[in-house]
């Protein structure tokens, strides 16, 4: 337990270098609280390290928004961009391709469509999707219900079908590709409001690289000695998997 403490706590106080194909991803845990994490609720120390890891390990690169830490309630949420989902699947030499759509009632018949377009006269009822991977003799399979999903946001009254496709797609690609994917999940998935999360742009990178080196230490050594036995310990709850990096699939957060 000594030895995964102070993991967790050098996380917190060193810079965390990695790459993402040709680019070169840098971290700490100033960086994702300045930059990265989204929400009015303050973000802890192990949730910091939680998300570092994950972004590490499955190789995504949060300033191209593949990947958000949001905390609107008491517990932080990582969210993944359907865009990484994509590039994990593509990258693998397994990946034969996808198809997805929505799945309405139109008639009193229940029908799958490709794609997101139905008739004023179609009831939306959920999404599918199927995604071909080499080796396997059936597709994998998802679909998924409106109801169980839709949580009345903007976007989700504004284009549901989009939505709940993009639910299907994401959950047949993570199940074709735990190794590469487990773990990972949608904001449409986790009811996170997407109007809601800040689009890193890319320009922010130069200031970061200006002032990431400045202060890389995020533990406050005025802190009452009470609050940081409380950060310390959550550190240390930290899952051991994550922090070793390995890619066991967790169960989903929701």
């Amino acid at each position: 337990m000594v030895e995964n403490k102070n993991s967790a706590l050098a996380l917190l106080e060193k810079e965390m270098v990695y790459n993402v194909g040709e680019e070169e991803v840098r971290l700490t845990g100033n960086i994702v609280k300045n930059y990265l994490a989204k929400g009015n609720k303050q973000i802890t120390n192990r949730e910091v390290v939680v998300f570092m890891n994950l972004c590490k390990y499955r190789k995504l690169n949060p300033f191209l928004n593949e990947a958000y830490l949001v905390k609107f309630k008491d517990e932080a949420q990582i969210v993944t961009g359907k865009e990484a989902f994509m590039r994990k699947a593509e990258e693998s030499p397994n990946y034969k391709g996808h198809r997805a759509g929505i799945i309405v009632m139109r008639e009193k018949q229940i029908t799958e469509l490709e794609g997101c377009f139905k008739l004023k006269t179609d009831i939306l009822l959920g999404g599918w999707a199927e995604v071909f991977v080499e080796g396997k003799s059936h597709p994998v399979v998802a679909k998924v219900s409106l109801d169980e999903y839709n949580k009345g946001q903007s976007t989700w009254r504004a284009m549901p079908s989009t939505m709940i496709r993009k639910v299907a797609l994401v959950q047949a690609l993570r199940e074709a590709f735990p190794s590469d994917i487990g773990a990972m999940y949608s904001n449409e998935e986790l009811g996170v409001d997407e109007t809601k999360i800040v689009n890193v742009q890319h320009e922010v990178k130069e200031e970061i690289k200006e002032e990431a080196n400045q202060e890389v230490i995020d533990i406050d050594d005025t802190a009452p000695v009470e609050e940081k036995k409380e950060e310390q310990e959550e550190i240390e709850a930290v899952d051991v998997e994550v922090v070793e990096g390995k890619d066991d699939e967790e169960e989903a957060p929701y």
